[in-house]
C-alpha cells in the first residue's frame, strides 16, 4: 500500500509541475518554481505540495498566492490526466530547503576561505 502511495505521489508531482510550467499563464508566477515533492495522503483526497520559488519574498509570496488561486483549474487538469478514483485537494506550500543548502555552502566556503585553503 505504502509504495502505491508513493507512486502516486510522484505521478502528481510530475503531473503538477507540467501543468505549472506548460498550462499556468500567470504573470504573478516567476520562470524558476519547482515542484520539491508531494505527498499525497492514504486516502487520495489531499495532496501537499512542496514548491521552491527562486527570489526575494515578495516573488514568493506572489508565486504561493497564484498557486492557491489556480488550485481549482490545477485540480481539475489533474483529474483529466490522471485516473485516480479521488483527485486531491491540492495545498500548496513554500519549501526553502534549497535556499537553506545555499546559505549553508556560502558558510562553508567562507570557512574555508578565512582557513586559508
Amino acid at each position: 500500500m505504502a509504495d502505491r502511495i508513493v507512486r502516486i505521489s510522484e505521478e502528481v508531482k510530475k503531473e503538477i509541475s507540467s501543468i505549472i510550467h506548460n498550462d499556468l499563464k500567470d504573470p504573478r508566477l516567476p520562470d524558476m518554481v519547482s515542484i520539491i515533492s508531494c505527498n499525497v495522503t492514504k486516502d487520495l483526497r489531499y495532496a501537499k505540495v512542496f514548491v521552491s520559488v527562486l527570489g526575494d519574498e515578495q516573488q514568493k509570496k506572489n508565486a504561493i498566492s497564484a498557486l492557491k488561486s489556480a488550485a481549482g483549474f490545477i485540480r481539475r487538469e489533474l483529474g483529466h490526466r490522471l485516473q485516480l478514483r479521488y483527485t486531491p485537494e491540492i495545498h500548496f506550500e513554500l519549501d526553502t530547503s534549497i535556499e537553506h543548502g545555499i546559505y549553508i555552502n556560502k558558510l562553508l566556503d567562507d570557512a574555508k576561505k578565512e582557513m586559508g585553503e
